[in-house]
């Protein structure tokens, strides 16, 4: 079921959302070759602390007896999402760092992503990285209330593979606000056999196109958390949360 947010719950989200953006902006500035993914860990969890909130990642799925271990995640290169920080995790020049950060603030969460070029990187990384972005603004241009949420999956699709990559398929986005994953799920590729869901004001989604340098197929580690790209090739990774309104969409968690 999805569920339609209250002003209220609106204003949560859009002051969470701010106070998450500034977050990221902050690991951004700790992203530098030699760095490890665990000191970008801690840092998220002790922001985040200090402003009131709760990493909503960490012991994500703890029901099941295998909970995520980080606050965020950190993924690195073909890694698609769900990347584990730690010690040895350290960043390279040259690498493309996703970074995947949920926050519950005043009782409602929001989840963004933000694809990092560490140093001098490949034209193909950095085009790679640009396309993502680009893609998830082309397809937030569809999102209002009326809309089909296809008519935002078939935008990210096309400009997509209109550059030469691909969307990840076995991944998408989803609703957000009173938990971290809520209805509907939001694909970034255009299924004609799935029935597509009408917007309506007030629907919170977590929107994140997935995009693959090469094919779109993914693996999952035997860590049971990180997806990686099957044939090896760089992935990135946008997202940010937003509220349908009347004439288009608010985005909560901008801040470039």
């Amino acid at each position: 079921m999805v569920i339609i947010k209250s002003k209220k719950e609106i204003a949560a989200m859009r002051e969470g959302g701010k106070k998450l953006a500034e977050i990221m902006r902050q690991i951004e500035k700790k992203v530098f070759p030699g760095q490890n993914t665990q000191v970008l860990d801690e840092l998220a969890a002790r922001l985040v602390f200090a402003i009131g909130g709760e990493a909503v990642f960490k012991n994500f799925g703890k029901e099941s007896g295998h909970p995520f271990p980080g606050n965020i995640c950190a993924s690195l290169n073909d890694e698609v999402v769900h990347g584990i920080p730690g010690k040895n995790k350290k960043i390279q020049e040259g690498d493309l760092l996703k970074i995947d950060i949920g926050m519950r603030y005043q009782g409602l969460v929001t989840d963004m992503a933000r694809t990092f070029l560490v140093k001098s990187v490949s034209p193909e990384a950095e085009k790679l990285a640009r396309v993502t972005e680009q893609s998830f603004w082309k397809g937030v241009k569809k999102i209002r209330a009326g809309a089909q949420l296809s008519e935002y999956s078939r935008a990210v699709q096309k400009y997509v593979e209109s550059r030469g990559f691909s969307v990840v398929r076995n991944l998408v986005g989803h609703g957000v606000g009173r938990e971290l994953h809520e209805d509907p799920y939001v694909p970034n590729y255009y299924d004609k056999k799935d029935p597509s869901l009408v917007l309506k004001e007030g629907m919170t989604l977590a929107l994140e196109p997935m995009v693959n340098a090469g094919g779109f197929r993914t693996v999952l580690a035997k860590d049971g958390w990180v997806f990686r790209t099957k044939d090896g090739q760089l992935s990135a990774h946008y997202e940010n949360t937003i509220v349908v309104t009347k004439d288009g969409a608010e985005v909560l968690t901008i801040y470039k």
